[in-house]
């Protein structure tokens, strides 16, 4: 075998060759860790929002969607009264009735955003237990509370969110009062309110759902069998894991087009890179004659080129990692119906890095066998 310094003084040859290697495999790492963490990110924030012990009641017909759902505003209070398999924090009933809507937002400045916007009463601290008021207080009537990630979703400063500030909604002025966070879930991309000021504002006289927080020991069946007895309040039952799995479906071909933009970039990248490497193997074809001439074998010749190219893949792949460290983990992209934190798992970088190795090994074996196939005495007249 040829000795390894060969492979790596061979790297320097041409230095815009290996700049060119090195960038393309950092590209190829690049985009396919930028493409994990977007598809981990929404994936786990959607599986991440749905409690197995939260069931929602939605109107029939409308369980596919909660903004487009329509419930009748006693429905809580009977759902309370009658399921009691609900838990019972404080010995009052874990059962909140909810407006959801999706409606522009405007700052005193004149900035405008869409987000979800939440009806709520106290009990949605009961059902919602992730939910922690991070600052203020609970919104009373005339007031919000915020997300610790809603400016992500408006396109706002976070300032612009601050306590004391003022947002329009309607043509309402209403004051921030509080914050909340919700680690991991799409609520902390939501602004919450009063339930009476939200249908007042919406000009609707009709709930979105109804979510309760089952106790120990407490079924989906139990909640199942109420939708299902008050026929009159044309209800149906769905666990709120089930609804979130079913939106992740929904969002799945989002994810799926990101993979797909990633492999065609990527794809240009190799082409390129494959390119570098036939040109830069293609003038050595007398001196891998020469070697051959003087005793190497064509395997020793193609193991030391295949090191070469895995010598620059990996340095690609190893800047790949330092930059989407810098560029890619802990960015907050927002999506339609909340946001998603990007984080760079050691399983995704493992990806990145496997892929620059992957491109390394398996780039350099048809460039290398090509310059390799001639004989002897054809190379040595190249």
């Amino acid at each position: 075998m040829l000795p390894l310094s060969y492979s790596i003084r061979n790297l320097f040859r041409s230095p815009g060759r290996l700049a060119q290697i090195v960038l393309g495999s950092a590209l190829v790492s690049l985009l396919l860790m930028a493409a994990a963490a977007i598809n981990a990110g929404m994936e786990g924030v959607l599986g991440a929002t749905g409690s197995p012990r939260n069931v929602i009641l939605l109107g029939a017909g409308s369980e596919e969607s909660v903004e487009r759902s329509e419930i009748a505003p006693s429905a809580p209070g009977i759902a309370a009264a009658a399921i009691r398999a609900a838990d019972q924090p404080l010995g009052q009933p874990a059962v909140s009735g909810e407006v959801n809507f999706m409606n522009y937002v405007e700052t005193p400045g004149g900035e405008k955003g869409q987000i979800t916007l939440r009806g709520i009463t106290p009990a949605a601290l009961a059902v919602h237990t992730e939910v922690r008021v991070t600052a203020g207080a609970f919104p009373a009537p005339g007031q919000l509370m915020v997300g610790r990630l809603a400016h992500y979703k408006l396109g706002f400063p976070e300032a612009a969110l601050a306590l004391g500030k003022t947002l329009r909604i309607a043509g309402a002025d209403l004051v921030i009062a509080g914050r909340f966070d919700a680690p991991g879930t799409v609520l902390e991309s939501e602004i919450w309110m009063d339930q009476g000021d939200l249908l007042t504002l919406t000009q609707r006289d009709t709930l979105s759902a109804i979510v309760v927080r089952l106790g120990e020991g407490g079924e989906f069946d139990d909640v199942d069998l109420f939708a299902k007895q008050r026929l009159d309040l044309e209800l149906a039952a769905l666990s709120e894991s089930d609804y979130y799995d079913r939106l992740a479906s929904f969002y799945a071909p989002v994810r799926y087009l990101t993979w797909i933009s990633a492999a065609l970039i990527a794809a240009g990248a190799i082409f390129g890179g494959l390119n570098t490497l036939y040109a830069a193997f293609a003038s050595r074809i007398r001196e891998f004659g020469a070697l051959q001439a003087i005793g190497y074998s064509r395997t020793a010749l193609l193991v030391s080129l295949v090191q070469e190219s895995l010598f620059a893949a990996l340095a690609g792949a190893l800047l790949a990692g330092a930059l989407a460290l810098l560029l890619v983990d802990g960015v907050t992209v927002p999506f339609s119906i909340g946001t998603f934190t990007m984080a760079l798992t050691p399983g995704i970088l493992a990806l990145g890095i496997g892929g620059g190795v992957a491109l390394g090994i398996f780039g350099a074996l048809p460039p290398a066998w090509a310059c390799l196939r001639p004989p002897i005495t054809t190379a040595l007249r190249a």
